[in-house]
């Protein structure tokens, strides 16, 4: 497993909105793929973007014995 960072391509974050997480996945499109409060959703979702509309970063290789999961996010509350 692997850890990105997963941030929105748009600037305009306003309240209740999600800008970025760190996750923990298999690769980079199941990062892509990932809300980042841990949902199983379908786009578009009120509070994040579609997955084409995601900047992915590798961060590092996660800890032996780590899942697929949302590590850290950040949540613009109103």
């Amino acid at each position: 497993m692997k850890l990105y960072k997963i941030e929105r391509k748009d600037d305009d974050v306003g309240y209740d909105n999600y800008d970025s997480a760190v996750v923990c996945a298999e690769n980079k499109e199941a990062a892509r793929k990932m809300h980042p409060a841990g949902w199983d959703i379908d786009y578009p979702d009120i509070d994040w973007v579609k997955p084409e509309d995601v900047i992915v970063e590798y961060i590092g290789e996660a800890r032996a014995g780590l899942t697929s999961s949302v590590i850290v996010a950040s949540y613009n509350a109103g």
